[in-house]
C-alpha cells in the first residue's frame, strides 16, 4: 500500500474493539467465550488468529485451501448477493468455528451437505456443524448472504473493504476489509487459492485477481470469471466494479496482463501503465522471477479513498498513479503478496521493502541515489515524526501505515546494504523472496537470513533501526 494521503475520509462502519463486542453483544459474547452449546474444551475454533493488533481478525482451528465466490452486485441499489464455498481442512477437532463477516446478512450455512446452525455477532459468523469435525479432515462450508456492503474504518481513520463509488465499488481489503464482502479466515497467515464469478449490470466491468477465464452477457447483465491459483491472503482479494476501459496482452515472459482504467483517469494513467512490463522485468532481475501468472492494474476514480493497494496480481489505484507508486505496488507482488506477513507488526517487511524498491528504481534510472534519499531523511531532527516509533513494532494497528514503517523501514534496508555490500544485499533479497515464496516470513527470519548469507553479525545494527527508540546513531 502507498501511504494514505491525509484527507477527509467518509467514515462508515467501525470495527468494534474486542472489549466493546463482549460488553454490548450477547450473541457474540456467547460465541467468543464458548458459553453456548455443548462444545468441549479444545474443540472450538478461536474467534481470532492471535494477532495483537487485530485480535478478532482471522480464526483458529482450520485452514482455508480454496474460496469459490459467486457474487451479484447491483450498482443502482448497491445490493450484494453472495454465495461463498470454502474448502478447508481442520487443524484440531471442531464442534464449532468462526468466519469473519461484517455488515451482511447470512441466510444459510451448510457444512459439507448438511445444514449447519449459525449466528452472527460483531464481525463473527459462528458456525456449528451438525456433526463434529475430526482433526485433519477436509470439509466444505457454503454460506449464502446478502446486503449492502460498507467499508470498515481502520484505527488510523482510513476506510477499507467494499467502498462504494459513483459507478461501482473500489474493493481494497488491507488490513481488515475482506470481511465486508465475503466470509473468510481473514488473516495473512491463512492463504488460499480463489475462483470469482461476478455478475454486474451490462456496461460495468468486474475485476478480480489472477487470470480472466471468460465473460458472458445476457439479459442486461455481464458475468466475469476470474481465477487466482497461487496462495493469496484474504486482504489482497478484490472484486472492483466500475465503468472501465480494458486492455489485455502477454509479456515476453508469458505473464498475462489485464488493465482496467476509469475513462476519467485514462490520459494520465496511460504513460505510466506503458512502463509496467519494463518495471516488472527490472524487478525480476533484482528480486527473482515474477511470482504470479498474471499482472496488471485497476485505475479507478475514487477521490475519497486516498491510497493505492497491492491487490495480488493487479494493484488497485484510486486515481492515475505516478511511476514511483507503480514501482512500489509492483514490488509488493514479491514483498507482501508472495511473501506475506506472519503478524501485522512486521508490516515493514512489506512497506519498507516496497519503498526501498522506489529508491533503487530512481537510482538505476537517472534519479537520485538511494544514499541521497537516505541522507535527506536522516537530516530530519530527532523530534520529527519519522522517529516517533520503530518500524519493526509500530505499537498498534493505528500506526502500521505511518512514515516510520515506510521511510525508516527503507532506511534500515539501506543500512543493511551499506553493511554487507551490494553483492550480498541483493543475494539476501532474492533468497528472501525465493525461500518464502507463497508463504510467510518474520523479521527474525529475515535478520537471520541476512546474517547467514553475509557472514556478518547484523543483529545490533538491524535492532537499532527496526526496534530502537528515537533516531538511531550512524556507525
Amino acid at each position: 500500500m502507498t501511504p494514505p494521503r491525509r484527507q477527509p475520509v467518509r467514515r462508515r462502519t467501525a470495527v468494534l474493539p474486542r472489549e466493546a463486542v463482549l460488553a454490548t453483544l450477547p450473541v457474540a459474547l456467547a460465541a467468543l467465550i464458548g458459553a453456548a452449546g455443548p462444545a468441549a474444551a479444545g474443540t472450538t475454533g478461536t474467534a481470532g488468529a492471535g494477532d495483537p493488533y487485530f485480535p478478532l481478525s482471522g480464526n483458529g482451528g482450520y485452514h482455508v485451501r480454496h474460496y469459490d465466490l459467486t457474487l451479484r452486485y447491483d450498482t443502482a441499489s448497491r445490493r450484494l448477493d453472495g454465495r461463498a464455498v470454502l474448502t478447508a481442512r481442520t487443524t484440531q477437532p471442531l464442534t464449532r468455528f468462526d468466519l469473519d463477516l461484517s455488515g451482511l446478512t447470512v441466510t444459510g450455512v451448510r457444512v459439507d451437505r448438511a445444514a449447519a446452525a449459525f449466528r452472527q455477532g460483531g464481525q463473527e459468523l459462528v458456525v456449528t456443524p451438525r456433526r463434529a469435525l475430526r482433526a485433519g479432515r477436509e470439509f466444505r462450508v457454503t454460506v449464502a448472504y446478502h446486503g449492502i456492503p460498507k467499508p470498515v474504518t481502520d484505527p488510523d481513520g482510513s476506510a477499507d473493504g467494499w467502498i462504494p463509488t459513483d459507478d461501482g465499488a473500489f474493493v481494497a481489503g488491507e488490513p481488515q476489509g475482506a470481511m465486508t464482502w465475503f466470509p473468510a479466515n481473514s488473516h495473512p497467515k491463512d492463504k488460499s487459492s480463489y475462483d470469482f464469478t461476478i455478475t454486474v449490470p451490462e456496461g460495468r466491468t468486474a475485476v478480480a485477481n489472477g487470470v480472466l477465464l471468460g465473460r458472458r452477457t445476457a439479459h442486461g447483465r455481464t458475468t466475469f470469471r476470474w481465477r487466482e491459483t497461487r496462495p493469496m491472503a484474504a486482504y489482497l482479494a478484490t472484486a472492483t466494479v466500475g465503468k472501465f476501459r480494458t486492455e489485455r496482452y502477454t509479456t515476453p515472459d508469458g505473464v498475462q496482463v489485464y488493465n482496467a482504467v476509469d475513462p476519467r483517469e485514462a490520459s494520465a494513467a496511460a504513460p505510466v501503465l506503458k512502463k509496467l512490463p519494463s518495471v516488472l522485468a527490472w524487478e525480476s532481475k533484482l528480486f527473482g522471477p515474477y511470482p504470479f501468472r498474471a499482472a496488471g492494474a485497476v485505475v479507478d476514480h475514487a477521490p475519497g479513498v486516498g491510497y493505492a493497494l497491492e491487490t495480488q496480481t493487479r494493484p488497485l489505484y484510486d486515481s492515475a498513479p505516478d511511476l514511483g507508486t507503480l514501482v512500489h505496488e509492483s514490488a509488493h507482488q514479491w514483498f507482501g503478496d508472495s511473501v506475506s506477513l506472519t503478524a501485522w507488526k512486521d508490516i515493514w517487511l512489506n512497506e519498507g521493502f516496497a519503498t526501498y524498491a522506489e529508491w533503487l528504481y530512481a537510482e538505476q534510472h537517472g534519479g537520485d541515489s538511494a544514499q541521497k534519499a537516505f541522507d535527506g531523511l536522516y537530516a530530519r531532527p530527532a523530534g520529527d515524526p519519522l522517529w516517533a516509533y520503530p518500524p519493526g513494532d509500530p505499537g498498534s494497528g493505528g500506526s502500521i501505515f505511518g512514515t516510520p514503517v515506510y521511510a525508516r523501514g527503507a532506511m534500515a534496508l539501506h543500512e543493511l546494504r551499506r553493511a554487507v555490500g551490494d553483492r550480498d544485499f541483493f543475494r539476501i533479497l532474492r533468497a528472501w523472496a525465493a525461500g518464502h515464496q507463497g508463504g510467510h516470513g518474520t523479521t527474525a527470519q529475515f535478520v537471520r537470513l541476512a546474517g547467514q548469507l553475509s557472514g556478518k553479525r547484523l543483529e545490533p545494527l538491524l535492532h537499532a533501526w527496526l526496534y530502537g527508540k528515537g533516531k538511531p546513531n550512524l556507525p
